[in-house]
């Protein structure tokens, strides 16, 4: 008999429902909430009332475009954090509700996990999913992380920010320039067209594998503060070459842990996750230096590097598989590790 899993993701700002039949992916369908953009970032009472509008239509959409009814639904995956609570509420609410009208089981998701195991999205039986063990770097808007993954209900922290992550480093930087949020891909846009060498910026130097991009982002502020009084067109006129001198550092922060931690464990794979893996030169640098050093690299499909409800519905076959279930008494939770 067939498994299937309705994945919900609703942490931040996008909702999203998935449908995953032993181990394939039928459906992934999200929702973007653009009133956010106005403010420079996700006001989370907005973000809490566009998911109650649209969860119900986004999940009936998942389950037409996979073919299926509800009542072929196995169990139901949420997300249950971290993220914004009033958004997870949302999500695990209706996950609730609807395991009790048809008499299935839910499954809770932790969302940095689902980001891990994003690599284990396959759209046919014959794709390529990483072998355990496996490094990620998982880089998005609030973690910047590397994670040893000894199998899906196994993963360790080698290391982690210890301030900015780099996502926000992006977006905060990009403010500053003037750019609108979210600011990351526009950065990456500018970024094709500038000189990556014309300015520099400070880089931490934390000991370990710990990550820091709060000096990083100073520096890059006492640039333009110094460099607009003497011009005050300075951030116009230099757009393409500040995106690409501050995207060429923040990889630079990145690879350099990565390379620490791909030594101190042996591993002979990389993977990398989160809404910053979908920028090209971040994406080029990981796998030029995959094939430098010799290691299979895992990049995913940028649709699975935001937000996404088929990463949580490939967590929840997992656990499925296992019998891991989530009773009703959970209740969502802003902050965890993994």
């Amino acid at each position: 008999m067939s498994i299937t899993i309705l994945g919900i993701e609703s942490s931040c700002d996008d909702t999203s429902a998935a449908i995953v039949t032993d181990g394939i992916l039928k459906s992934n369908v999200i929702a973007s909430q653009s009133v956010h953009e106005e403010y420079g970032g996700v006001v989370p009472e907005l973000a809490s009332r566009a998911h109650q509008q649209n969860i119900v239509p986004v999940v009936d959409a998942a389950i037409k475009r996979a073919g299926i009814t509800p009542h072929d639904i196995s169990a139901i995956a949420f997300t249950r954090g971290p993220g914004l609570l009033g958004s997870l509420l949302v999500g695990t609410s209706f996950a609730k509700g609807l395991s009790l009208g048809l008499r299935i089981p839910i499954i809770d998701v932790n969302h940095l996990h689902g980001h891990v195991l994003s690599h284990f999205i396959r759209r046919n039986p014959d794709d390529v999913v990483p072998d355990y063990p496996f490094l990620t770097l998982l880089i998005s808007g609030g973690n910047s992380q590397l994670i040893l993954v000894q199998n899906y209900n196994d993963m360790e922290i080698l290391g982690a920010t210890i301030d900015d992550a780099a996502g926000e480093a992006f977006d905060k930087c990009a403010k500053v320039m003037g750019l609108p949020y979210p600011g990351g891909p526009h950065i990456d846009r500018l970024a094709a067209e500038g000189d990556a060498t014309r300015f520099k910026f400070a880089k931490p130097r934390i000991p370990g594998l710990d990550y820091s991009f709060s000096g990083l982002k100073t520096s890059f502020l006492y640039t333009l503060r110094d460099a607009v009084k003497d011009d005050p067109d300075f951030i116009n006129n230099n757009l393409n070459d500040l995106a690409a001198s501050l995207q060429k550092t923040i990889i630079e922060i990145l690879l350099a842990k990565l390379d620490l931690a791909v030594k101190q464990t042996g591993v002979k794979t990389v993977a990398i996750g989160g809404g910053v893996s979908a920028n090209s030169g971040v994406r080029t640098a990981v796998a030029d230096y995959c094939k430098k050093h010799h290691l299979n690299a895992f990049i995913p499909e940028r649709s699975f590097t935001t937000d996404n409800a088929a990463m949580v519905a490939i967590a929840g076959y997992f656990k499925y598989l296992d019998k891991d279930f989530c009773s009703y008494d959970q209740v969502p939770y802003a902050r965890v590790t993994i």
